[in-house]
């Protein structure tokens, strides 16, 4: 049996599977819950035959200290919501990220775990690319026909997220490439992911998907020289690949024009090349202006929106985002929906919590730090403030961002192989 195949098996027996059906899962909605509910039986199983297990697991109490940074946000925010009973809702919907975390810190705690676990999410991003260049190549995929501007793959027409979840999740596989081939195996992982993260049509996708890439770059090279050599010829296997997508994919075409917009002068072409993001942004800065302490409410944008932005503004009378009436659905920027939703208390508390992964990150030894690279990798990317960004605190998205803090706790302090100090 192949090492790949292997480490399937092993992610699909227990004590891994219940973590890994989140993601296997996470292309199907709500379902993805269904690991979520496993992690919380586990965790609840785990407590009951050890107590104290909490004490013996550093990365585990990092995580609640993490977790309560950004649930405390929450919470701050909820007191003079402007829309109290969606705030109240999403602070305790919150709390399920507490299981979750703590399940992949207790069944994750061996290399060989974190290992096994890396390579089966290769296993699934490689088959939401495969089926992503069915759709590309024939307009259809396992989901059903592609949209007119943009490529989803197995999360279907109506949910654009294959490009973010590719981009942000892509560390692991180009890990478990380097791992089996090599540099060429990461090259060719590389170019094989490209692709539908290019189709997919999410600009923010396209910078999360180049930080990894320089990430692997500088990984590879450990010289200025060498990296900027393969940095070099990443860029070059970039520009290739965009320009065959232009000349022979009317979507990507369509997504590059739009583009093009924001270099052609006015600012009424920076915001349409945006979608709007502009529009969105300044009402962001207006709404935080009248609630800077602890903003409008967690997950309260959409019903606050209208209050704040200009008339007639392109988002409340259109049913383009949330509905007529309601406006934008979020910010569209971390910082920003930080801002507004819980002020500056809750970015105090998302600051603090920053400090503090640092701080954790920075204490662990360099084989630690080795070990835990993909999950650090998936969160710096999802995390760089200058892009656009989906709600952190949605249900989708924040289940993602929860689930890679778990991750992430559990491998800075899994056990190393024999041989290796700790």
């Amino acid at each position: 049996m192949s090492p790949i195949a292997a480490s399937l098996k092993a992610a699909l027996r227990s004590p891994l599977l219940p973590f890994w059906l989140v993601i296997g899962l996470l292309p199907f909605g709500r379902s993805a819950e269904l690991g979520t509910l496993l992690c919380l039986i586990g965790t609840v199983l785990l407590f009951m035959r050890h107590p104290s297990a909490l004490r013996e697991h550093p990365g585990a109490r990092l995580l609640l200290w993490l977790l309560a940074a950004y649930t405390g946000a929450a919470l701050i925010s909820s007191v003079d919501s402007m829309a109290p009973g969606k705030s109240w809702g999403t602070v305790a919907s919150l709390l399920r990220y507490v299981p979750l975390g703590l399940y992949a810190c207790f069944a994750i705690r061996r290399e060989d775990k974190l290992q096994a676990l890396y390579l089966a999410m290769a296993v699934v991003l490689a088959f939401w690319a495969l089926d992503a260049w069915a759709q590309i190549l024939t307009g259809w995929s396992l989901a059903g026909h592609a949209e007119p501007e943009r490529i989803t793959g197995i999360f279907g027409a109506t949910n654009a997220k294959l490009g973010p979840s590719l981009a942000v999740l892509s560390p692991f596989a180009l890990w478990a490439a380097q791992r089996r081939w090599g540099t060429k195996g990461v090259l060719l992982a590389f170019v094989f992911l490209l692709g539908p993260v290019l189709m997919s049509g999410s600009r923010a996708s396209w910078l999360c998907y180049a930080l990894v890439a320089l990430a692997f770059a500088w990984r590879i090279a450990r010289s200025p020289l060498r990296f900027a050599a393969v940095a070099g010829g990443l860029g070059v296997a970039l520009l290739l690949a965009g320009g065959l997508a232009w000349k022979t994919s009317e979507r990507f075409q369509l997504r590059m024009d739009r583009t093009l917009h924001a270099l052609s002068g006015p600012q009424q072409s920076l915001d349409t090349a945006l979608t709007g993001r502009l529009d969105i942004w300044r009402t962001s800065v207006t709404m935080f202006e009248a609630h800077p302490l602890n903003g409008v409410g967690v997950r309260a944008y959409r019903y606050a929106y209208p209050r704040f932005a200009p008339p007639n503004d392109h988002f409340v009378v259109s049913d383009e985002a949330c509905g007529v009436g309601e406006g934008a659905c979020h910010a569209h920027q971390w910082v920003l929906e930080v801002l507004t939703e819980t002020g500056l208390l809750g970015l105090l508390c998302w600051l603090a919590a920053i400090v503090l992964a640092l701080g954790a990150w920075r204490r662990v030894s360099a084989g630690a730090r080795e070990r835990a690279f993909p999950a650090t990798l998936a969160l710096g990317v999802m995390l760089f403030p200058l892009n656009t960004h989906l709600a952190f605190y949605s249900a989708w998205w924040g289940l993602l961002f929860a689930w890679l803090l778990g991750l992430w706790c559990a491998a800075l302090y899994v056990y190393p192989s024999q041989g290796e100090a700790a």
